[in-house]
């Protein structure tokens, strides 16, 4: 089926963020270049401390990409060979490299097929002697849950280490994502919630002494120029066109979450009819403290993944997959030891996953297309596996 392009609906459309803005990005940008303080400059400054404050916590230090948040974070947080460091199964590659790049051995455990989140459960049973850190992965814009994190690290006097990437400005028991442990990580990707121009991202901390270590790590190990304390240093700063760029970006946040939330809102009204034909959303525990970064649903045995995003494609609605594969499964990840079986929900849900279009700006209409095209690509499947059912259907 032939499709204009005003009836497509895109999984990320950045344009409706950038195009009221985009007076104020080139003056931000325009203002680095007359300054000419491209590294380490007052532009990054200035949005560290900003959206340090945003997150509830002291200290904000730009860096290179959310990968280099999770590494020099855990080195920062003094996470290294010898320690073992929990996370989840499914997740996005980042954080398991993060934690290997500090020489830590990565203790994968599944997660609860309800919210996708770690499962904090397994989390406990994976325990040792060794275990140094947990890294809970705030997942699709939902937060692990602060009470429960913050009883099980006392009980075992770990630390706390958010992976935040795409939950920023979430929100939990009171608690913002990347207040609740020693520190946190966010990537600042395009197409994130608070996203750059190109890459960058953010760790986050309350700590003094953490947010000073990092500093040094993504300069080269360096406190001041040419005075070198830390051995593991890199080159890994957040780009001061990009800070500038996320400065002017910050304000509007807020409001972009909440159109989000409401988008979300909407798809789970509207999806709530297709649930006995083996539609079912991610689990939401957060209430409006979700932010919505993916809106994923999980899909019965009975319905052909492929078929189904092959037939939205056709319609002009592109979906996506996060993630198809989990982290044990992975082909670079072998050596840890790890096999086919060993984390059942997280393979099961890497199967029946589905995300949806979500941004900010995604219009009620919109969503209607996408959930008349699912019906529409349900029925057709129905039609030749349950063909008593599909009348029931939306035409």
């Amino acid at each position: 089926m032939t499709q204009s392009a005003a009836s497509q609906v895109p999984f990320v459309d950045l344009s409706s963020q950038h195009q009221p803005i985009q007076a104020e990005l080139a003056a931000a940008v325009q203002a680095v270049l007359d300054r000419g303080d491209f590294i380490l400059g007052n532009a990054l400054s200035e949005f560290e401390a900003d959206f340090a404050a945003a997150c509830s916590v002291e200290y904000g230090v730009g860096v290179a990409c959310g990968t280099d948040a999770i590494a020099l974070g855990l080195q920062a947080c003094g996470v290294g060979v010898g320690d073992e460091v929990i996370l989840p199964a499914n997740t996005f590659v980042a954080t398991l490299i993060g934690i290997l790049r500090t020489g830590a051995k990565p203790i994968l455990v599944d997660c609860d097929p309800a919210t996708a989140l770690i499962d904090l459960a397994a989390a406990e049973a994976a325990i040792t002697a060794k275990t140094r850190a947990i890294v809970p992965v705030h997942l699709y814009g939902q937060m692990v849950s602060p009470s429960a994190l913050r009883q099980l690290a006392q009980r075992y006097k770990l630390i706390i280490f958010e992976d935040a990437a795409q939950a920023h400005l979430a929100k939990r028991e009171g608690d913002r994502a990347g207040s609740v442990g020693s520190a946190a990580a966010f990537s600042f990707y395009p197409s994130k919630n608070l996203g750059a121009l190109g890459d960058g991202g953010m760790l986050v901390t309350d700590t003094d002494k953490i947010a000073q270590t990092a500093r040094s790590l993504r300069n080269y190990g360096a406190k001041r120029k040419y005075f070198h304390t830390e051995a593991g240093g890199t080159n890994s700063r957040l780009d001061t066109l990009q800070a500038a760029a996320l400065q002017v970006k910050l304000p509007h946040l807020s409001t972009w979450n909440q159109s989000r939330y409401r988008a979300a809102q909407y798809y789970d009204e509207c999806l709530e009819p297709l649930r006995d034909f083996g539609i079912f959303p991610i689990a939401n525990q957060s209430g409006a403290g979700h932010v919505y970064h993916l809106y994923v649903i999980r899909l019965d045995d009975a319905i052909d993944r492929t078929h189904l995003q092959s037939g939205l494609q056709a319609r002009g609605i592109q979906t996506g997959i996060h993630y198809p594969l989990p982290c044990h499964l992975q082909p670079a990840f072998q050596s840890l030891g790890y096999r086919l079986g060993e984390f059942p929900q997280a393979e099961r849900l890497c199967e029946e996953i589905l995300s949806l279009p979500m941004y900010p700006g995604l219009t009620f209409a919109q969503i209607d297309q996408v959930v008349e095209a699912i019906q529409a690509q349900l029925k057709a499947q129905l039609e030749a596996v349950r063909p008593a059912v599909h009348s029931s259907l939306k035409a």
